[in-house]
């Protein structure tokens, strides 16, 4: 559910959309045949898939690094593409009934509780972590359907070709084997310390690098269902009465190995039932009935877990290795069987009660969070700023006097009082002193911001980052000396001479590393030496950096080894999915483009690049 075109995320890079960027009014930024696309609604669009991948990474996205990443071409080709598949879908006049909508939303497994079934406060929880509404959620999923039936059409009947397969496979499955050395600081030798001049030019020359970015004092309030929870009290008595009607989820039920075999009636169950007794096994009797250990094992499983009343109250009332009495289930007359018992861990309310109030806490806050955001609304259209709506509502907002672009404060550290996933950093470098900024969708509650003050770029003096400038010096001359000394080595080696030799002659060991893949992760090697490698033809020489180490390797591929291809292996299946689905996604593409191209797309350059910050 982290985005609703699950089979619509395609690779639309490859084609390019820049053929129809064309110049018009800035309150429509895109127009897909007669669909338009507003600024603001693809601002939101943008917005909330910004936060999503952010909630992915474990950190806030800047605009920059989603622009560095194809991010916001990603997500404007995507909005573009699903404009396209519903005006086809509207030509077509596909449609779905509210009923199947509502059914395929009760099915979905991300909506489902613990006990299996449909959790309304589980759904509306995670929609509005995903910034819907209740009615725009149902809406979206209908067009998502309907988006699917196309791209089900257009992509039947796709194979995965076995020579592709086959091609790739050894592909991936190639190994290589190396000897290598590693050089590094210790055989640059010494290095003296550079001269005032020296350092005063390699300064001038590498200024950039040692620029101030810009900073930005900002103040913010969260107001989440956890962040309000945590200031709601909670008492013992409300906490045992969830624990007395939750007991089964706190604690560990007891789990029986269960297995059973079915007869059509009671009189057959119970003659094998005699047979049981004058020492048949449980096992040969399957065998017998022409039945496989998977037909008859129902696993180690809770009572809760198993559907037949008949056959749970069976097995929870046998001893270890006993097998019961016929007993008349839902689909015959079974027998069955206990194994092994792992018995129960019964909740204690002291150890969970500290889980139970935060849960309850949480759950009264959503209701709290939407009072305190029409408040804090109120507040901020009277122009209260947000420290003094906040303070106004008895929240607590945070300030942070001085943060960069990607998130670090000006000694190089992390701001550590931003909650995790929330972007409100790259928000703030999207708006500016004064701006009333609108609030951002956050784990199910808001995030109010403003930009206090800005701390422009500027040029350091060297008297400030002079120790930083030595020491980026000292590395680069380390660097130059290696990469010489490595260029020498395989000179040495292409003209005859053994690594070994060439090894003790500096004084360095000789490493192997074996049998390894192209996305191997080979420890000693950085990922450019495994890349090399696999460049590097069988008894070939080659050197590559370490940057992470600030050393050089140099290399001797010993061993190239193409397995053979097993095309009905497991791994081979996997993959010949993923080709499927690589084909089917540039199958898609293609349709898409040209389903565009005929009805006509147009894109307003100016408001994408305000919307996605390229135009600061």
């Amino acid at each position: 559910m982290a985005t609703v075109m699950g089979v619509l995320i395609v690779s639309f890079g490859i084609w390019g959309i820049a053929d129809i960027f064309r110049g018009f009014g800035q309150s429509t930024l895109a127009k897909v045949g007669r669909t338009e696309i507003s600024t603001e609604q693809f601002r939101q669009i943008y917005n909330e898939r910004l936060q999503q991948i952010g909630r992915q990474f474990g950190r806030p996205l800047t605009m920059d690094q989603a622009r560095a990443l194809g991010f916001d071409r990603q997500v404007l080709q995507q909005t573009l593409a699903e404009a396209a598949l519903d005006e086809e879908a509207r030509r077509l006049g596909l449609a779905q009934s509210p009923e199947e909508t509502m059914r395929l939303i009760f099915s979905d497994p991300n909506f489902k509780g613990v006990n299996g079934t449909f959790d309304p406060a589980r759904f509306q929880n995670l929609i509005r972590q995903l910034g819907f509404s209740e009615q725009r959620f149902v809406a979206e999923q209908r067009r998502v359907s309907l988006r699917r039936q196309i791209a089900g059409a257009v992509a039947a009947g796709l194979e995965t070709p076995k020579v592709l397969l086959d091609a790739l496979a050894r592909y991936q499955n190639e190994q290589r084997t190396i000897e290598f050395v590693k050089l590094d600081a210790a055989q640059a030798g010494t290095i003296d310390p550079p001269s005032p001049e020296a350092l005063a030019a390699y300064f001038e020359e590498h200024k950039t690098l040692f620029r101030a970015p810009e900073y930005r004092k900002i103040s913010f309030v969260v107001i989440t269902p956890e962040e309000i929870g945590k200031w709601t009290e909670v008492s013992d008595e409300d906490a045992r009465k969830v624990f007395e009607q939750r007991r089964d989820k706190y604690g560990t039920p007891e789990r029986r190995q269960v297995s059973q075999i079915v007869f059509p009636n009671a009189e057959e169950a119970q003659a094998a039932r005699g047979r049981i007794e004058s020492g048949l096994s449980f096992d040969d009797l399957a065998k017998e009935r022409g039945l496989n250990p998977a037909d008859i094992d129902l696993g180690v499983i809770a009572k809760s877990a198993i559907v037949d009343p008949a056959v749970a109250d069976a097995a929870f009332s046998l001893q270890s290795d006993e097998v019961s009495q016929p007993a008349q289930g839902r689909f015959g007359v079974a027998l069955v069987k206990v194994g092994k018992i792992e018995p129960g861990v019964a909740p204690n309310y002291e150890s969970v009660a500290p889980e139970i109030k935060r849960d309850i806490a949480k759950e009264r806050a959503r209701t709290k969070v939407a009072e305190l955001r029409d408040k804090m609304e109120d507040e901020r259209g009277g122009g209260a700023s947000v420290i003094e709506a906040a303070q106004k509502l008895g929240l607590a907002p945070v300030t942070i006097e001085a943060v960069d672009r990607s998130g670090r404060l000006p000694n190089g550290q992390p701001a550590m009082n931003i909650p995790r996933g929330l972007d409100v950093v790259s928000q703030a470098f999207n708006s500016d002193v004064g701006v009333d900024n609108d609030p951002i969708s956050f784990n199910g509650g808001y995030v109010w911001y403003d930009v206090v003050g800005v701390t422009p770029s500027r040029e350091r003096n060297l008297d400030e980052v002079k120790d930083q400038v030595e020491a980026k010096w000292r590395d680069d001359q380390i660097a130059s000396r290696l990469r010489t000394k490595a260029s020498d080595m395989v000179q040495k080696l292409e003209q005859g001479g053994k690594l070994a030799d060439a090894a003790a002659q500096a004084g360095l060991s000789v490493e192997t590393a074996s049998g390894f893949k192209r996305d191997a992760s080979v420890p000693g090697l950085p990922a450019a030496a495994v890349a090399a490698a696999f460049r590097t033809a069988k008894d070939g020489i080659a050197q590559t950096s370490d940057p992470a180490a600030n050393a050089w390797i140099v290399f001797r591929v010993t061993d190239i080894t193409v397995p053979a291809v097993d095309l009905g292996s497991d791994e081979m299946k996997k993959l010949s999915e993923n080709l499927k689905r690589a084909i089917t996604d540039e199958q898609l593409a293609q349709y898409i483009t040209q389903l565009q191209s005929n009805i006509g797309t147009s894109v307003n350059q100016t408001a994408f690049a305000q919307v996605t910050g390229a135009n600061n």
